[in-house]
């Protein structure tokens, strides 16, 4: 324990060197950017906010004895172990997430499922010198067998505690901060997982739950039996569903939310288009809104957000999570990324401010341009837990 402490502190100076060296490399940085004409461009304006990588401004997910504080910003880590691609070199992803907390990040998202288990593993290790610093958030609830994901859903009672077994080991921890069903299984009754979680938090091995891309009524059915800190599913600006019926519904309950793919799967980043093409591995493959027509149908959206950024003097991207950020305080977006540039760009969005007007501007100009392709295939939108109409 002693030994722990002392790696703390030492990471604490740590990370005051990195404050000023951050500083001075942020500006160079954001010339890597893939457009890298559009970042040059914005660079120049007088109020562009690239050059802002550290952050520390905090945010609470759920209220009273259940609530969690953590930064502003977390950090997604799923897209580091191939879901958007290749896998990236373990010891860079290592350094960048270890680069995301001396900046100020104290949320890490990963799940069993990403890897499958690689993903954990990666975070573990990352977080290990600083672990009683952050708040690590995984998620039980595929049908994981020895290492390989099988179809369909899985949290029976039994399957859960073994997953939060497999969990803490390739974690390097003794327990998990905020543990969610990442989706909700037809087959076993919600009262029953939350039973379950309830037990895993009795036992210390479990401090918080959560639910992913969940009903109301879900929620509600499993809030009653163990309180819910956070829901995570997926919001941005290209899907804003759950406006309509989970926001009130959880502001009234004292849930936070954490929004998935909140650049729209790195769509509203710029860089995908009609050209694309994505490896089978690749989550957004065969996901209509992925397709090369929808892609080139969906340009005129990500063109307007890019005009209405340079009006404020920042990225389309940054625009895209400030705007998240502004729509309630109980919000904490978990951008994912590979690159050293993109944190750099995506943890600035923190400091942007965004008043009434602002906002106005941004909901009149792009709810005046249709989204095109469905988020997901007929197939996975049928696994989604939908309220009734």
């Amino acid at each position: 324990m002693e030994q722990l402490k002392n790696m703390h502190s030492l990471n604490g100076n740590r990370r005051q060197v990195l404050t000023a060296l951050a500083l001075l490399m942020a500006a160079p940085l954001f010339t890597a950017l893939p457009q890298a004409a559009r970042a040059q461009e914005l660079q120049s304006h007088k109020n562009f906010k690239g050059t802002t990588t550290m952050i520390s401004k905090k945010r609470v997910l759920g209220s009273g004895a259940n609530s969690l504080e953590v930064s502003a910003m977390g950090l997604g880590c799923m897209v580091m172990t191939g879901a958007h691609g290749p896998i990236a070199d373990h010891q860079e992803m290592v350094k960048l997430i270890r680069t995301a907390f001396d900046q100020g990040v104290t949320l890490f998202d990963t799940a069993e499922v990403y890897g499958p288990l690689l993903n954990e593993t990666l975070v573990g290790e990352a977080v290990e010198p600083f672990r009683n610093e952050v708040v690590i958030e995984t998620k039980f609830g595929f049908n994981i067998v020895d290492g390989k994901q099988l179809p369909g859903f899985n949290s029976k009672p039994d399957h859960i505690r073994a997953v939060v077994e497999g969990s803490l080991k390739r974690l390097r921890t003794d327990h998990i901060d905020l543990l969610y069903q990442h989706r909700v299984d037809p087959d076993v009754p919600i009262e029953d997982v939350a039973g379950t979680v309830k037990d895993l938090i009795r036992q210390g091995k479990v401090l918080h739950f959560g639910l992913s891309e969940a009903s109301v009524k879900t929620i509600k059915r499993a809030h009653a039996v163990q309180p819910v800190t956070a829901l995570q599913s997926e919001y941005s600006l290209m899907w804003r569903e759950p406006e309509k019926r989970i926001f009130p519904a959880i502001e009234e309950m004292g849930i936070g939310f954490v929004p998935f793919s909140p650049l729209g799967r790195g769509y509203l980043t710029g860089v995908l288009n009609e050209n694309t093409k994505f490896m089978k591995t690749d989550l957004r493959y065969g996901k209509p809104r992925y397709s090369a027509e929808n892609m080139k149908a969906n340009r005129p959206f990500v063109d307007a957000l890019d005009k209405l950024a340079l009006d404020k003097g920042v990225t389309g991207p940054q625009l895209a999570l400030a705007w998240l950020l502004k729509q309630h305080p109980w919000i904490v977006p978990i951008p994912g990324t590979t690159k050293l540039a993109h944190l750099n760009e995506n943890l600035a969005a923190v400091d942007i401010t965004l008043d009434d007007a602002d906002v106005e501007k941004i909901n009149r100009t792009l709810s005046a341009i249709p989204i095109h392709g469905d988020r997901y295939g007929p197939e996975e939108a049928k696994a989604i837990d939908h309220d009734d109409d």
